[in-house]
């Protein structure tokens, strides 16, 4: 491995490695080696519709299988954004061939796939992390500033969040993510990862102490052998009094906020996701108060804009350029980051237990 450069090979074509090829090359501590398919023709394919707007000095290989890929010596890091139903076998293999992991959500179909997944990083001395971008946002320093000034907000009693998009007839017919076999938590774990650790996060990590959930409707496509979700909602328990919901959905059109409220004030990101298009990253503080004068009723409105110089996508200080620059630093050092498998785990473990309860029509689960 270079002292200064993260050699990266990614394992399969899929839409958001289109993405993240942008990423690793705004990154300034990265670069592409090596894009692997299952046909070469497919890899090339890719190469060439990418570097076609985004070039690297050297153009990366196509290779014709993911085993060439994970053999190749000049690879240290792997990006695997492969169908959850089978990413577990490539992680265990890459693992194996002692790569670092950038694994995209949700990690596995079960807890205990990716306490697997895990332990083999562990042992082979490689990093794993997953791939939700917004956690490499400098606008959370921002919130968790503001979160702890023990003013704006005061003590956390109600997290609420939805992330949503309307999906087209194309996707509700052919998109992998309405096939049990290849996605089999559906809206769950495509956005609900999401909305699960924006929940963990703001509570440092804590987990719930129980969760009750619903499954409130579901789909697959013709070859699919089951029904996924396709919108789902939870209610989550914390110790001291807090609570959340989410509510994740491929029927209804896009949102992604998150909305935090506490005992002198709430906080609403409103693309905490995916950010707007735009130079800067906010959210907005509210500390609304209510004037009573005899027969007035007047509540008032006290709002503030706080705002982060970054771009919202495709730029170098963007958040999925800090998430490939981030994980490229823990790569070259040598020093595994244990915190992030740690809450891929947390967010995994939520995961399920969110299953668990709307297949039991909304039992409250204990955690």
């Amino acid at each position: 491995m270079s002292d200064s450069i993260c050699r990266w090979g990614i394992l399969s074509t899929a839409g958001i490695a289109r993405k993240n090829w942008q990423a690793i090359r705004n990154s300034g501590n990265g670069t592409i080696v090596a894009v692997a398919s299952r046909s070469v023709e497919k890899a090339q394919a890719f190469i060439d519709e990418n570097s076609a707007m985004v070039s690297f000095p050297e153009a990366p290989r196509a290779l014709g299988s993911y085993e060439e890929l994970l053999a190749s010596d000049d690879v240290d890091a792997v990006y695997i954004p492969l169908p959850t139903g089978v990413r577990k076998e490539w992680v265990l293999k890459a693992a194996e061939a002692g790569k670092h992991i950038m694994c995209e959500k949700p990690c596995g179909i079960h807890a205990e796939d990716l306490k697997e997944m895990i332990a083999a990083c562990e042992k082979a001395g490689a990093q794993f992390m997953d791939g939700v971008m917004f956690m490499h946002s400098k606008r959370l320093d921002a919130v968790r500033e503001v979160l702890n000034d023990g003013e704006s907000i005061g003590d956390i009693k109600r997290i609420a969040s939805q992330f949503s998009f309307l999906a087209p007839q194309e996707f509700l017919d052919g998109n992998i993510r309405v096939h049990s076999g290849l996605e089999p938590q559906g809206v769950l774990g495509d956005l609900g990862w999401y909305t699960l650790r924006i929940a963990l996060w703001t509570m440092e990590y804590a987990m719930p102490k129980r969760l009750s959930s619903r499954l409130i409707s579901g789909h697959g496509r013709e070859d699919s052998p089951d029904q996924v979700p396709t919108e789902f909602s939870t209610e989550l328990f914390f110790d001291g009094g807090v609570s959340a919901s989410f509510y994740v959905s491929f029927l209804t059109e896009h949102q992604q906020w998150v909305h935090i409220s506490g005992t002198k004030g709430n906080l609403l990101i409103s693309d905490f996701v995916l950010p707007y298009f735009d130079s800067e990253v906010a959210f907005d503080v509210h500390n609304a108060h209510f004037d009573l004068n005899g027969c007035q009723f007047n509540m008032e409105r006290h709002s503030r804009r706080v705002a982060v110089k970054e771009f919202a996508n495709n730029h170098a200080n963007a958040q999925e350029t800090n998430l490939f620059r981030n994980f490229a630093s823990l790569a070259l050092s040598g020093k595994p980051d244990s915190h992030w498998p740690d809450i891929a785990l947390k967010t995994q473990i939520l995961l399920d237990a969110c299953l668990e309860s709307a297949r039991a029509d909304g039992k409250m689960i204990e955690l």
